[in-house]
């Protein structure tokens, strides 16, 4: 039995499926859960989109422009919000029917119902209920809401009630500046939206590479939008017309919408979980070891009701662990060292492995490099002047630790360096991998051939 069908729910299902288990999967939003239906698939439709209409307001340095626009729009280039939003929640949908059929083909039974665990083995699913040797828990995660900031769905939102709206908002607060808040914030600015960005730190994605959330407060400010840094929302109200923000320290913000991305908290509460031995954090989230396991005999958890990094790859992975582990399969717990993550920002920002912040603490000693987009043939050609790669290897054996791309496409880009941190590859090896040329990959292997032992660097 599984609660949840997001990508630990789903995920786990196919596993077990494949390997002769009987499976059912509880789930109340349909095959994908939220992270397919309102969170993640949606956002980078989205954000798709907003890419592209960037990509027209850039194109004049590259020596192509459009005539007969209006009000300042490149020619003419406008969002058409309902033509936008309705393509978001077309293909989020399309992707849950894909989700489900596959799950149908493997002989996997959904109940769309809310879960709820009766004891250790026994889950209630809607109107059955139904015995299972094995339960893991998938049920995800919901955007956090502040006292005195409560949405309303019509001003004051979360992202999954963007894709309600019928029109641009002319002015969008977004309040938090977090990995969500500055997605959405570039996303909407980019559209067309005047942007406000509320910051309770220094500066945006306080928690990421901090050169990395340098170059993109600098794109972001520099393409208009107002990063208010050291600004806590104290409140958000709704006026006549639109939305006003107090902060902590008196100072307001006005503008027509406001969208909270102030975090996630787990939905664990109120399905049965520590009447039967689940233990919880204090934050409600599951506490499970490195092979998914919970203190319950005989339940697994995975994805974010976890709060390990909440990461659709990660919840997957935790998954499919859980359902290795459970079946006797062979098995290695999970190594959070070696994910990769991207943040879909316009650069997009991808990391793996060690952080320049665990280097200056004298956690991990390493020796660095950073190689400017700029400096890139390919980037030239294609007018990206924002970004970099640095890389990370160890000083006496050059095994690389990780890495840090901000490019177009840097999820695409970092796998390079996800396979070399997954199989201890050294930066002699990776420099000595051919790289097409021009392209942004070539950055990966220059920077690997900085740091190349003296020894081998002349071959």
């Amino acid at each position: 039995m599984i609660i949840g069908g997001g990508p630990g729910g789903y995920e786990s299902a196919l596993v077990a499926a494949q390997l002769g288990a009987q499976v059912t999967v509880v789930e109340q939003d349909g095959p994908g859960g939220a992270c397919v239906l309102t969170d993640c698939v949606p956002s980078k439709t989205l954000i798709a989109t907003s890419v592209r209409k960037q990509a027209l307001l850039d194109a004049e340095s590259l020596g192509v422009y459009f005539t007969g626009g209006e009000d300042g729009d490149v020619g003419g280039a406008v969002a058409d919000m309902p033509l936008v939003n309705g393509r978001v929640k077309e293909l989020a949908h399309a992707q849950s029917a894909d989700i489900a059929a596959r799950l149908a083909a493997e002989n996997v039974e959904v109940i769309r119902a809310q879960g709820r665990l009766v004891d250790p083995q026994l889950v209630r699913a809607g109107n059955r209920t139904i015995r299972a040797d094995v339960v893991i828990v998938a049920t995800g995660a919901t955007p956090r809401v502040l006292v005195g900031a409560e949405p309303d769905g019509e001003r004051i939102l979360t992202w999954r009630q963007m894709y309600d709206l019928t029109e641009l908002p002319e002015h969008l607060i977004v309040v938090g500046s977090g990995v969500t808040g500055a997605e959405f914030a570039g996303a909407y600015q980019s559209l067309g939206s005047e942007v406000t960005l509320v910051s309770s730190r220094d500066r945006m994605m306080p928690n990421e590479d901090a050169d990395a959330a340098e170059v993109l407060e600098d794109v972001y400010r520099r393409r208009g939008m107002n990063v208010m840094g050291r600004s806590r929302a104290a409140s958000v109200k709704r006026t006549a017309h639109g939305v006003v923000v107090t902060l902590e320290d008196g100072r307001t913000a006005e503008g027509t919408h406001c969208l909270m991305t102030v975090g996630m908290v787990p939905n664990t509460s109120g399905i049965g979980l520590e009447d039967n031995g689940v233990k919880l954090d204090r934050n409600g989230f599951i506490e499970v070891d490195k092979v998914s396991r919970t203190s319950a005999p005989g339940v697994y958890a995975a994805g974010d009701c976890t709060g390990v990094l909440m990461l659709a790859s990660v919840a997957a992975m935790q998954g499919r662990i859980a359902v290795w582990h459970a079946l006797g399969e062979a098995v290695q717990p999970i190594r959070l060292a070696t994910v990769a993550s991207n943040i879909f920002t316009d650069p997009e920002i991808a990391a793996v492995g060690v952080s320049q912040k665990q280097v200056e603490a004298g956690e991990i000693e390493a020796k660095v490099v950073k190689l400017p987009l700029a400096t890139n043939a390919r980037a030239k050609m294609q007018g990206f002047n924002d970004g970099f790669v640095k890389l990370f290897c160890r000083p006496n054996t050059g095994i690389v630790l990780g890495g840090v791309v901000v490019a177009p496409r840097a999820s695409e880009l970092i796998l390079a360096l996800s396979v070399a941190v997954q199989h201890r590859l050294t930066v002699d090896q990776l420099a000595h991998t051919f790289a097409v040329y021009p392209s942004l990959s070539g950055s990966i292997t220059e920077a690997a051939r900085r740091l190349m032992s003296p020894l081998t660097a002349g071959i």
